[in-house]
């Protein structure tokens, strides 16, 4: 019996879970795609590509001289247009499409959290007097502080800002997550924080910011996600695992 054959879209930690997942059953044909943004990317379980696909009708094109039976979204939940462009192309090539989204993160009575629906918001809701922001959010939407250069910036991503901002007080952190809350809190102290700059991904790799700005009672200016891509959505590796097995038994012939 031939092998199903499921593209992933990655670049979270969720998706290189669920590519060893799947690949350990010995059931499935795994090629997990990643956007290429990050300079360094962790070694993956599985077979893998970089960069994009020239949109939605790219992506259906690929997904069809490639006789995938199922794509899977696990990418970052703020990559919207790459989750729009999954969801049209999956109709247009005529197959299914799972998302695996983890839950947003839930504000507790402690926290000082303040709701915005972008980034831009966010800086803007700052405020004009000048404050000290740690600016959680990955380098490709930092620019943006650039408009309100009376701030203190902590900037922390991955990889760095390239072009490098133009801000007078800026200072940049090159690291990658998990991060543990004990770690945090020495940071937002060393660096005088007084307001946390971040997006609602969920998950608990880089929740620990979160913790620790409740434990400090530090404000957080929180990004709200965006509406979710029209496909089903499950919130964990083992739900997607559940589903890809109903979708593909070990009774079933592929194309049947």
């Amino acid at each position: 019996m031939e092998k199903a054959r499921i593209l992933i879209l990655g670049g979270t930690g969720d998706a290189r879970v669920l590519a060893q997942a799947l690949a350990a059953t010995g059931r499935y044909e795994i090629l997990l795609s990643l956007a290429g943004r990050t300079q360094k990317p962790v070694c993956q379980p599985v077979p893998f590509r970089m960069g994009g696909f020239g949109g939605a009708e790219g992506l259906a094109s690929f997904l069809g001289k490639g006789d995938f039976d199922l794509l899977i979204d696990a990418t970052h939940p703020f990559a919207t247009r790459m989750s729009i462009n999954a969801s049209q192309a999956c109709k247009a090539a005529q197959i299914p499409a799972l998302a695996l989204r983890r839950p947003e993160w839930s504000e507790e009575p402690q926290d000082r959290w303040t709701h915005v629906a972008s980034v831009a918001d966010a800086i803007d809701a700052l405020g004009p007097s000048p404050r000290r922001a740690f600016l959680a959010i990955g380098r490709q939407e930092a620019h943006l502080a650039e408009a309100r250069p009376q701030h203190f910036y902590l900037v922390r991503s991955v990889d760095p800002v390239d072009p490098p901002l133009a801000l007078p007080d800026v200072e940049l952190i090159l690291d990658r997550g998990p991060y543990v809350v004990e770690n945090e809190i020495a940071l937002l102290k060393a660096k005088r924080i007084d307001a946390v700059v971040t997006k609602n991904s969920g998950g608990s790799a880089t929740y620990a910011k979160i913790a620790a700005a409740r434990l400090l009672g530090i404000e957080v200016i929180m990004v709200r996600r965006a509406e979710s891509a029209d496909m089903q959505r499950l919130a964990t590796v083992e739900l997607i695992l559940s589903a890809v097995g109903h979708l593909f038994p070990p009774s079933r012939k592929r194309g049947v």
